[in-house]
């Protein structure tokens, strides 16, 4: 029954996170300044995240000398430059990665 719960809980508050936004800031109001700027900065900040992290454990001094991130990351960069398309850089980037992880290095 714990469980069962714990799902609920998870659910509302995934749920709320999601709606809360839009019932505070609907209508023809424009929202903060302070929201706005969160908006245009927080996806930026994200991303770098996920870069810091998915780089940390990589040794420069160890085979494959982080060969298959610095290739998946140049990959991602150099699509989404020509594309414009988050999703499908991401996504060629992570099959890149992985290909290379499990065939080449």
């Amino acid at each position: 029954m714990h469980d069962i719960w714990l799902i609920i809980v998870i659910a509302l508050v995934t749920a709320a996170t999601r709606f809360v936004p839009f019932l505070l800031f609907s209508g023809k109001k424009e929202p903060p300044a302070a929201v706005l700027r969160l908006g245009r900065l927080l996806p930026c900040a994200i991303i770098g995240m996920l870069v810091v992290y998915c780089m940390k454990d990589i040794q420069p001094s160890l085979y494959p000398y982080g060969l298959p991130e610095l290739i998946g990351c140049t990959a991602v960069a150099l699509l989404h430059i020509w594309k414009r398309n988050s999703l499908l850089s991401i996504g060629v980037g992570t099959v890149l990665y992985m290909l290379l992880v499990q065939l080449v290095f």
